[in-house]
């Protein structure tokens, strides 16, 4: 018997935290890095970091739903980010780093409106400007930006200062929801 995996795209600031942060989480098949939603018809690293595309950087995860829920997703996306901050992360700045849900069904759509009324709304207290839209294309990001946290970790600065403290505080508050080693 095969499961059916399903997949949502989601844009939380720099995608090395994402990814760094769905990687681990049980049901997650793969957490794959690219640019989504802009004016382009393509993305690169470059192009979409000048801010001019309108891509975001976002992480694809493909899950099977009979582990992880979508609204399991959801709830650690709202956590995992700061979703009341418009086209911002900390100090990464542009729209390139919004807060974003691709839904890649009409089911992730009533799921995600669901989420942001009853989820995050309970998480933060400043109204939540995440962006909720149909995936339209995806591109995936250059094989240098894939696995990037696993791959570089604390060898980067950035890795250091702000993905090590999210995935830290994520995998404190998810841990029944890690995949075992």
């Amino acid at each position: 018997m095969t499961t059916q995996l399903e997949t949502i795209t989601l844009g939380g600031g720099c995608f090395w935290c994402v990814e760094a942060i769905y990687q681990n989480v049980q049901g997650v098949e793969r957490a794959i890095s690219g640019y989504a939603g802009g004016s382009e018809e393509t993305a690169d690293y470059k192009m979409v970091c000048s801010g001019t595309t309108k891509h975001a950087e976002v992480v694809q995860i493909q899950f099977d739903p009979s582990v992880i829920s979508t609204a399991d997703l959801l709830e650690m996306f709202w956590t995992a980010h700061d979703p009341t901050q418009l086209n911002r992360q900390g100090n990464d700045v542009g729209p390139q780093y919004r807060s974003v849900i691709f839904y890649h069904s009409e089911t992730q759509k009533e799921a995600a409106e669901h989420s942001i009324k009853e989820v995050a709304t309970q998480i933060w207290d400043a109204p939540i400007v995440t962006e909720l839209s149909p995936l339209k294309v995806f591109y995936p990001a250059e094989d240098a930006h894939n696995n990037y946290y696993n791959k570089v970790g604390d060898r980067n600065p950035y890795c250091t200062f702000v993905v090590t403290p999210k995935v830290s505080k994520f995998r404190k508050k998810f841990y029944d929801k890690l995949k075992k080693e």
